[in-house]
């Protein structure tokens, strides 16, 4: 069987907490005696997890050229296939989601991630096509998030939102020329907020799809932000006005 990776500290720590079964071993650079690298060894001797030191130069190998901080996980190939119905059915809360349509860039997706766990989002939603994959670079931007969001691949995302709709979630989506202002706006507890990527925006079947659209107000001299930035924008927000 093939293996797949993810690489520094933040992404293994938590895959050795939430799911130890799926490392097949770690690759820990023989020059790390830090503390941090310590931490690790004991939390994988505390999972039974192999840890081997090996050198650096191979550790660079494995990761292409990315920042891997010294660590590589080898995990078994293939991630469980999570559904919607999976995530939504489950939820003791009104549901609370991140959708991306258009997101493109893995350390785009990564950071979204972050974003949606820092927030407490349930799930990111996001089309098959036209779309980052969760590979290794938006695992390791993801500082572990991508082993605690689930993130969900659809075939047809314009349907997926109008079941989300059926389901009562309202469906929010984000636009420079809106009028509503993100601030001033209304909605409520059971939200999905969907963002497209920067310079893009929002597809037209996905626009209108929504059941709204607010803008977040700029103050200064850019007229857009970061993908990852509006979504910490929007979630927070959100997050604000839920109870707890």
């Amino acid at each position: 069987m093939s293996a797949r990776l993810i690489y520094g500290f933040h992404a293994i720590t938590a895959k050795l907490r939430q799911a130890p079964g799926e490392i097949r071993e770690i690759l820990l650079d023989a020059q790390r005696q830090d503390a941090r690298a310590r931490d690790l060894v004991q939390h994988a001797e505390l999972q039974a997890v192999r840890l081997h030191l090996v050198a650096g130069k191979r550790l660079d190998d494995l990761a292409g050229g990315a920042r891997h901080q010294g660590v590589v996980a080898l995990l078994a190939a293939g991630r469980k296939s999570l559904h919607l119905d999976d995530v939504l059915d489950t939820l003791e809360e009104p549901a609370f989601l991140l959708v991306l349509d258009g997101v493109t860039d893995p350390r785009n997706l990564g950071a979204c991630l972050r974003v949606a766990d820092a927030a407490g989002a349930h799930a990111v939603i996001a089309p098959k096509d036209r779309a980052a994959g969760l590979n290794e670079v938006a695992v390791k931007t993801a500082c572990g998030a991508a082993e605690s969001v689930p993130y969900l691949t659809v075939t047809n995302l314009a349907r997926c939102l109008r079941e989300l709709k059926e389901r009562e979630i309202c469906v929010i989506g984000t636009a420079g020329e809106a009028s509503e202002n993100l601030y001033r706006a209304e909605w409520p507890q059971a939200t999905a907020w969907v963002l497209g990527a920067e310079g893009e925006g929002l597809r037209r079947l996905t626009r209108e799809t929504c059941d709204q659209l607010v803008h977040i107000p700029m103050h200064g001299s850019v007229d857009s932000l970061n993908v990852s930035v509006a979504a910490g924008v929007c979630l927070f927000e959100a997050r604000r006005r839920r109870p707890g």
